[in-house]
């Protein structure tokens, strides 16, 4: 079985230890190194000795995991990234994956949902998972489209399409309701009329149709 290599970048090294610890005990995977953040990370590359996978903090000093990720896209773009992150932040995941992450887990989630993480990213080049659908990912990160499952953007107003753009920015709601000139309760409205018009459930959802329908692109 081949070995697959994995750095970690995480300002906690109790969290860190602790991730390098347990990804040593599956099998056909070994930790090559650890950096307590982007830019310490970056510093312990070494062109003969890349790693495969790299689990990538989000908040940390120095260099965040957004920088770091966005670096590692353009400069070495055959490193995956999987993210790392106490939140479940829909801007946050948008933003990393639009960054070049092909994945997303929590620090919480449980041994065997890591295991499987670094396992799909292995074989399938992304990680599925509740929070980021595979197909989310390939169609921001190659431009792809489904035309199956593509609809029509005819369907939405103007007004519509300006907070579905919105809606793909790191913006709040609140801001969103502030750039718009509207009230939060009125975008409330927005958001949860295309949440049943688009048959999506979530902002992530909102945002993989924006792309797949060219409202929006996160290139």
């Amino acid at each position: 079985m081949k070995t697959t290599f994995v750095a970690l970048a995480d300002d906690h090294s109790l969290i860190r230890n602790g991730l390098a610890n347990l990804i040593d005990t599956f099998d056909g995977f070994k930790v090559l190194f650890q950096a307590a953040n982007g830019q310490e990370f970056i510093e312990a590359l070494k062109p003969r000795s890349l790693p495969d996978i790299v689990l990538m903090d989000i908040n940390m000093p120095k260099k965040d995991g957004y920088d770091t990720t966005k670096w590692l896209k353009e400069i070495h773009p055959e490193i995956k990234v999987l993210a790392l992150s106490m939140y479940d932040n829909e801007s946050a995941i948008i933003r990393m994956i639009k960054n070049g992450a092909c994945g997303y887990i929590l620090k919480d989630a449980e041994p065997s949902d890591l295991r499987r993480a670094l396992n799909e990213i292995v074989q399938k080049g992304y990680y599925h998972s509740e929070l980021v659908t595979n197909q989310l990912v390939k169609i921001i990160r190659q431009g792809g489209s489904d035309d199956d499952s593509k609809l029509s953007a005819e369907k939405l107003n103007e007004r519509e399409i300006e907070f579905l753009k919105l809606a793909c920015t790191e913006l709040t709601y609140k801001e969103i309701a502030d750039k718009m000139f509207l009230s939060p309760r009125t975008i409330d409205g927005y958001r949860d009329a295309l949440f049943e018009k688009l048959k999506a459930k979530t902002r992530v959802g909102l945002v993989l149709y924006a792309v797949k329908n060219g409202i929006v692109n996160l290139d």
